[in-house]
């Protein structure tokens, strides 16, 4: 059984992550929304779907999803919210080598900060 939790928690945080990567390249390929009409956003919206980064990113969402609520059906959320903290990590990470952002040391300690304070939480 916790041969399965952690390969559930593992595909969870990387479908995670790869959502996020790929919906932020699509958005970058896309390009700033800088009006709100009507017409502009129904544009935009069918540039986003067009995208191909922008569907494999609602796959993986779903993806997330579906592994999120099977994880609740054995283990609890005090144990897998915790887990969830990786995503951060795989996330920044991602963003540097994938879409090719500058990552601060600054944001890499309130990284480790932020998975710090999950490791304590899950310890109590």
């Amino acid at each position: 059984m916790m041969t399965l939790t952690i390969g559930l928690v593992a595909l969870m945080v990387l479908a995670d992550a790869a959502s996020d990567i790929l919906v932020a390249r699509a958005m970058k390929q896309i390009g700033e929304v800088t009006s709100f009409r009507p017409r502009a956003l129904v544009g935009t919206l069918a540039r986003m779907f067009r995208s191909p980064s922008f569907t494999a990113g609602i796959g993986a969402a779903a993806i997330h999803f579906f592994t999120f609520l099977a994880l609740l059906s054995f283990v609890g959320l005090s144990t897998v919210f915790p887990a969830t903290a990786l995503v951060y990590v795989v996330a920044t990470a991602g963003a540097q080598l994938i879409l090719k952002e500058h990552v601060s040391l600054r944001r890499w300690a309130g990284v480790s900060l932020v998975c710090t304070g999950m490791i304590l939480v899950s310890m109590t």
